[in-house]
């Protein structure tokens, strides 16, 4: 079930060093959120606070609060790694498991959760490849390893990895900046498949991208050389790009900086 995440005044560090501050927003269920900004501004840093990979991070920790519903995701009794099956995550490069095959790469974090039966197995992952618009391609091959399949592919295999111990949310780090023009395309429509059963949110270099597949767009900006990254303005993504509230946020989307 997409669940709906609250943040409020969240900031994360590396040690002693503030890499974003203050951060709150909301992000609606079985919608698409796009988080937008120069390098260096904290977006990848703030999507993974929000199913706590950033503390796996050397010196990496967290002030603020993050609500899945109802829940605070850094409450005191919470386990991280049950957070981490909750909120799903897709990296910028494909990581298929090297000596793993298809079948077993779908199947990783499943085995990881639970016993299945060998039948309960197989449609999961069946499914799951289907979610991810895989199936056909590799349905004839799936104990061949994932590692032999295009870039592309194999992008679509993590997200068939994540989506097979169905997540309330799915966090996507620039997961078509890899990827060749079709393999993007692929990823794109996928995505906005995706949104019917998952709250997705992304964050892309390409600010067409977030114009196609997002129903609302965050602007990240730094104030200054050393200082952190903080949410300049969140809004409806054909706002965002056609009447921003805040100047900066124009001036980046107009390419006039970034």
């Amino acid at each position: 079930m997409a669940k709906r995440i609250d943040v409020s005044g969240l900031t994360a560090y590396y040690g002693s060093h503030k890499a974003i501050e203050d951060i709150s927003m909301t992000v609606e269920p079985r919608s698409v959120t796009a988080f937008i900004g120069p390098s260096g501004c904290g977006k990848s840093t703030f999507l993974r606070t929000l199913n706590r990979m950033h503390e796996v991070t050397p010196g990496g920790r967290v002030e603020g609060k993050v609500m899945l519903d109802d829940e605070n995701l850094y409450g005191s009794e919470v386990d991280p790694v049950s957070v981490r099956r909750t909120v799903g995550m897709v990296f910028q490069r494909p990581n298929p498991f090297p000596t793993m095959s298809i079948f077993e790469n779908v199947a990783a974090g499943l085995k990881l959760n639970g016993s299945y039966k060998k039948s309960e197995l197989d449609g999961i992952v069946e499914r799951s490849l289907k979610g991810a618009n895989l199936w056909n391609e590799v349905k004839d091959r799936l104990n061949k390893p994932g590692a032999g399949l295009s870039g592309g592919q194999q992008q679509r295999l993590c997200i068939a990895r994540a989506i097979a111990v169905e997540p309330d949310v799915l966090l996507m780090d620039e997961p078509c900046s890899a990827l060749d023009p079709i393999s993007t395309l692929a990823i794109e429509d996928l995505i906005g498949e995706l949104k019917e059963r998952f709250t997705i949110v992304i964050v892309t270099h390409n600010m067409q991208q977030a114009a196609r597949v997002s129903d609302r767009t965050a602007f990240f900006n730094l104030a200054g050389v050393g200082q952190p990254g903080k949410l300049i303005e969140i809004d409806e993504t054909e706002r965002i790009f056609s009447n921003p509230s805040v100047q900066a946020t124009e001036d980046y989307i107009s390419g006039r900086f970034g």
